[in-house]
């Protein structure tokens, strides 16, 4: 049975920094493509970063690149995501989620993921 789950979501004021993390169990985590989603209420969910099988390939989302980093430890089947310079407009619930495709390079779709961790709440106060 694979499990993700998510970690280090809160409260913070405008401009600080969180650090989510989002450690899976039940399949080889290493040769799987990683992402994070965010849904923000009364708004659908929406694509944030994906990181490739092996790290090699990594996109974000237009308003958070330069901001927000993904990252993967193999070694700790974990995947984290650094926000850095957070904004009123991050504010959401956090998911991270794994491709359902072998050695991919991940999806800006959210099809393409077939496990996803149950959401950590991120609110970012002005």
């Amino acid at each position: 049975q694979v499990q993700l789950t998510e970690s280090g979501g809160g409260l913070v004021q405008a401009g600080g920094s969180l650090r989510l993390s989002c450690a899976v169990s039940g399949r080889t985590f290493s040769n799987y493509a990683m992402g994070w989603f965010r849904q923000a209420p009364g708004k659908e969910r929406e694509f944030v970063a994906v990181i490739s099988w092996d790290g090699d390939s990594i996109y974000y989302k237009d308003s958070v690149k330069g901001r927000f980093t993904i990252s993967r430890d193999n070694a700790k089947n974990t995947v984290y995501l650094q926000m850095n310079k957070l904004q009123p407009e991050d504010t959401a619930v956090y998911y991270c989620a794994q491709s359902g495709n072998l050695y991919s390079r991940g999806s800006l779709s959210d099809l393409g993921y077939q496990y996803w961790g149950q959401g950590t709440q991120v609110t970012v106060s002005s």
